[in-house]
This record gives C-alpha cells, structure tokens and sequence, in this order.
C-alpha cells in the first residue's frame, strides 16, 4: 500500500503540506514567523508570472507552473547540471539557506549550472508574499511557485524517499546519470562540494 507523505511541515518544516486543516496551521506559523520578525529584509507550462524588479539588477519573472515545468527539467538530457531546491517563505531552515544558492549561482556562473527555487508557497499568496520576499532576499535564482496542491502526486517523483519535508534538494544532471537529493537545510561547503562531483573541470 502506498504511504501518504503529504502531512505537512510540522516540525522545523518536517512534513508536507495537504489537507485544509493543515493548511491553517502553515498559515498560523507563517503569522508566527513573520511578527517575530525572523525573516531578512514564457512558455506554455506556465499558468502565470509576475515580474519582479530586484535592486541592482534587470527585472525577471517569478513563475506560477504546474508539475510539467519541473518534468521537463527531469526529462532534459543536456549536460547541465540542475539544481532544485524546495523551501517556502514560512520555513525558517529554508530561508537561512537561501543565501547559499545566491553564492552558489555566483561562483558557478561560467559553468553549466541551473538553480532553480521552487516555492511551496500557497499560490494565492504569490502577490502579497513570495514576490515582496523575494524582493527583499534580492533572490536572482529562478523562481518557480509550484502549483500542485496534491502533493502526494508529485512527491515521489522528485525523490522516492521524500517525505514532504522542506528544505529540500535535488541535485541532477540527465547526461551523466547523476542525483542526489538532501532533505534538510545546506550549507555553502556542501552545496559547493557537492556540485563539484557533476562538473567536468
């Protein structure tokens, strides 16, 4: 019998996000999260996208996609290496990680090396919450909100040993036939030495 993993972040973020019950307990932490003031200041996949002008830097667009936008990084068999990371605004773990990615993508710029941010943000908070969020992380990775409420669909797609939790991980390249997938929040160091077993130097 199949296991239900989407049960949602519980514990530091430690489950995934299903039924409306639990979709009122994200909302009560995210209000938790947020007055305790922890947080720092086109094409056919894609249902909608908002652009967002962040300081320094030409506006992008944040992207609202369906499971087929991830798909087609899955099914992608060039030589570039993907980098997926799950967070959401509300998780604390996620977005101390965040800055990560942002020095990552920077020292990795001349390499083949796509980081994308997926949000599991609610998709009708993209307006009010993730797009100001981003502007106030200057987030210059992709990101993605994914809209895929039934996460029990998806979730073993990603990795089969995901339960759902967030922050989460996937490191790919197709033409190599390389993956690996972290469940928990990374560090520079790892993300670093990790990328360096899918890059030709």
């Amino acid at each position: 019998m199949r296991s239900h993993k989407a049960t949602y972040l519980v514990h530091f973020c430690n489950r995934p996000f299903m039924n409306k019950a639990l979709a009122l307990c994200f909302l009560l932490h995210s209000f938790v999260v947020f007055s305790q003031g922890s947080l720092p200041e086109g094409d056919s996949l894609i249902k909608d996208s908002t652009i967002v002008a962040v300081a320094g830097e030409a506006p992008r667009e944040i992207q609202e996609v369906k499971w087929k936008a991830l798909q087609t990084v899955f099914t992608n068999t060039s030589d570039t290496t993907y980098i997926l990371n799950f967070w959401a605004t509300w998780c604390r773990p996620c977005v101390q990680e965040l800055p990560h990615f942002e020095e990552l993508a920077r020292n990795y710029a001349s390499q083949k090396v796509k980081i994308v941010l997926v949000s599991m943000d609610f998709a009708k908070d993209l307006e009010d919450r993730v797009i100001p969020f981003v502007e106030r992380m200057k987030l210059s990775n992709p990101v993605w909100l994914l809209n895929e409420p039934d996460a029990n669909s998806w979730i073993e797609r990603v990795d089969s040993e995901w339960s759902g939790a967030l922050p989460a991980t996937l490191i790919l390249n197709k033409a190599s036939n390389k993956r690996v997938f972290f469940e928990k929040a990374l560090d520079y160091e790892t993300l670093s030495r990790e990328l360096s077993y899918f890059i030709d130097y």
